[in-house]
C-alpha cells in the first residue's frame, strides 16, 4: 500500500481551501448582482426567457403572490429575486 506524504496532504488541503474560498466569492458576487437589479430586470431575465409573460395588470396582487411562489420553485429563484419580481408585478 502506498503511503501519502504530509507534503501531498498539505497541497490537497491548500487546494481545497482555495476552491472553497473561490466558490464563496463567486456566490457573493452573484448575490450582489441580484441585489443591484430591479424587479423588472429580474422579470425580463427569468420569466420571459421561458414563456411570454402576461401584463402585470392581468392578475391581482394576491394572484401574483401565488404565481410568484409557484414560479420560484420552477425557475429556481431566490427569495430576493421572487420578492422583487412580485413587487414589480403588483404595482
Amino acid at each position: 500500500m502506498k503511503r501519502i506524504s504530509i507534503k501531498s496532504v498539505s497541497v490537497l488541503l491548500i487546494l481545497g481551501l482555495g476552491l472553497f474560498v473561490g466558490i464563496t466569492f463567486v456566490g457573493c458576487k452573484a448575490s450582489q448582482q441580484v441585489s443591484a437589479k430591479s424587479g423588472v430586470q429580474l422579470w425580463a431575465e427569468n420569466c420571459q426567457r421561458c414563456h411570454n409573460t402576461p401584463s402585470p395588470s392581468s392578475f391581482s396582487p394576491e394572484q401574483w403572490e401565488t404565481i410568484g411562489m409557484h414560479m420560484q420553485t420552477r425557475a429556481l429563484l431566490t427569495d430576493e429575486e421572487k420578492t422583487k419580481i412580485v413587487n414589480f408585478l403588483k404595482q
